[in-house]
């Protein structure tokens, strides 16, 4: 101890800790010694049960087996640690992440455009990218934008994206009713529970291969006349 203005100073000696894998500090995964529970539930490399045992006969194990304890299951009572290779643990655990984000739907907002004075053709072409984008499991954003002299006849805009969201049916909800920002009005369509099954169903649905073609067996050559 040394005195400090004539008070003793403590000095705390602790165990020092091993430095941090930097893919367990990435992953929040605790191995080997950063295990501090008092005692760990072991699971083998072959995915048998070891029992109830404390962190350093569990390591001991796996040092024996050249191989690294992990901690897979941090919350559990006792935490549950698995003799395996850490390195090929990571590596699994990376290519099952990346397998659900391939999986996973990114819900994407397509606008689609209007002007008070669009023509009927026009119309119904825009409506069919509408109900198209729903179909696909993503979201619709109708806008309709005013110039000029045109802000004094709001209500035509009103009819118009009104007209689509009754158009449009049972493919999407409207997320968010039509109102103006500045001198455009829009509105936003998600789609609905219906469409993005459907959706779901064709991105999962195998597709069919292209028939084979059919051979034709050749006619039979004519006989020759007597």
């Amino acid at each position: 101890m040394q005195p400090t203005h004539g008070l003793p100073v403590n000095r705390l000696w602790r165990r020092p800790i091993p430095p941090i894998d930097k893919r367990s500090a990435k992953s929040f995964i605790r191995t080997n010694e950063r295990i501090r529970a008092r005692e760990v539930r072991v699971i083998d490399e072959n995915g048998d049960q070891l029992g109830v045992m404390a962190p350093f006969e569990a390591l001991k194990m796996a040092r024996e087996r050249q191989l690294d304890l992990v901690e897979i299951s941090p919350n559990a009572v006792p935490p549950v640690c698995k003799i395996q290779d850490y390195g090929k643990f990571l590596y699994e655990k990376d290519k099952s992440d990346r397998a659900a984000r391939k999986k996973q739907k990114v819900i994407v907002i397509k606008e689609v455009k209007f002007s008070v004075t669009v023509d009927e053709h026009d119309y119904q072409t825009k409506k069919n990218q509408a109900v198209r984008f729903l179909g696909e499991g993503d979201k619709v954003k109708a806008s309709l934008r005013f110039k000029g002299r045109q802000m004094a006849h709001r209500d035509l805009g009103y009819k118009i994206i009104n007209r689509l969201i009754l158009d449009i049916g049972e493919a999407g909800i409207v997320e968010f009713m039509p109102r103006m920002e500045g001198t455009t009005l829009h509105a936003i369509i998600a789609p609905s529970k219906k469409a993005e099954q459907q959706a779901a169903a064709a991105a999962i649905a195998p597709k069919k291969p292209a028939p084979a073609p059919v051979a034709v067996a050749p006619a039979p050559a004519a006989e020759p006349a007597s």
